[in-house]
């Protein structure tokens, strides 16, 4: 008699999410992470989700910065105009990285 709740040598779901494991190395051979390697930027417009409503993460740093730069900002931006005033507010306030 087995016991059911033990996973099997090949079973590829993870008991506690219900949710199939990803393999040990990807299929495609694709990393995320590491020494920084292609560093291509997409400009915001060319977003797929750009005209999708800006995150809350967006949001509130765009809060924070407005605030700094003494602007005010609408909240109705898509996740593409919140980056452009980002990138924008983040030199206006010296937050920006450094060339």
């Amino acid at each position: 008699m087995s016991d059911q709740n033990t996973p099997s040598e090949n079973d590829t779901t993870d008991p506690a999410e219900g949710h199939a494991l990803p393999p040990e190395t990807g299929q495609s051979g694709e990393m995320l992470g590491g020494p920084s390697g292609d560093t291509a930027v997409k400009d915001p417009e060319e977003w797929v989700t750009g005209d999708e409503p800006m995150t809350g993460a967006q949001r509130s740093y765009l809060d924070t910065l407005a605030r700094e730069a003494g602007e005010q900002i609408p909240a109705d931006l898509t996740k593409a105009q919140a980056s452009e005033h980002i990138d924008r507010l983040q030199q206006a306030t010296g937050r920006g990285a450094s060339d």
